[in-house]
């Protein structure tokens, strides 16, 4: 084999096993550092089939409280535009994030922008999230491109930056009980958007419309059930 073939099968073979490996949930190193701390948390799959992990306080009753503190979703850390991102962008996702919170706690809850507006005697919940991330990754191989030809030039095509991509964005979040200040839920979910053609497609808030909506019935569904 010649000095150049080898090179191209290294490449598709470092590629291969890169491409092949997109997690479907936040690694602990793409943790923000936006809640206390994420001890406990563990790996469930949610009703659209999602992976998101999650921690709920033991006797953690979400019918026992009647009101939710919840102004919107933040962006943080503070927001850094990039040629693939931009501010317009960040705004636009942070506003549908916000929506779809509201709408996933407005059938259970009444929902007050601060402390000081729920009712007197209402046992209340803090809800804090934010969006820590928006980015694409490569898409992992294909069944039929694990064979030699297709696969070097599959990997080559990620090497390259000429691969499909998938728009990715990470949102945490916690619950907080307000009498006693302590966490009764939280949750890291890396929320899968639209496919993106290459590396340089920039990323916009409607790649993400369809996957809202699925975390929006995903959180109506598990507060029904606890």
């Amino acid at each position: 084999m010649c000095m150049s073939n080898k090179w191209i099968v290294g490449i598709a073979l470092s590629c291969i096993f890169q491409v092949g490996c997109v997690s479907k949930v936040a690694q602990q190193e793409q943790y923000s550092g936006f809640l206390a701390n994420y001890q406990g948390l563990e790996e469930h799959t949610t009703p659209s089939e999602q992976k998101v992990l999650r921690w709920v306080a033991p006797g953690f009753d979400p019918h026992a409280y009647s009101t939710v503190v919840f102004k919107q979703v933040e962006l943080y850390p503070a927001p850094k535009p990039t040629e693939r991102v931009n501010l317009q962008t960040l705004k636009d996702l942070q506003i549908i994030a916000s929506n779809s919170v509201r709408n996933a706690f407005a059938p259970t809850y009444r929902i007050v922008s601060n402390a000081q507006q729920a009712p007197a005697h209402s046992r209340t919940l803090i809800l804090r999230a934010a969006i820590t991330d928006v980015s694409a990754s490569n898409e992992g191989m294909h069944w039929y491109e694990v064979v030699p030809i297709a696969a070097i030039v599959g990997a080559t095509q990620a090497a390259t930056g000429h691969r499909d991509q998938t728009a990715e964005l990470y949102l945490e979040a916690d619950l907080i009980d307000a009498k006693t200040g302590l966490p009764v839920a939280k949750m890291v979910r890396k929320v899968f958007g639209e496919t993106l053609k290459n590396a340089s497609q920039p990323i916009v808030a409607n790649d993400f419309k369809v996957a809202f909506k699925s975390m929006t019935n995903d959180m109506q569904t598990l507060l029904s059930r606890q």
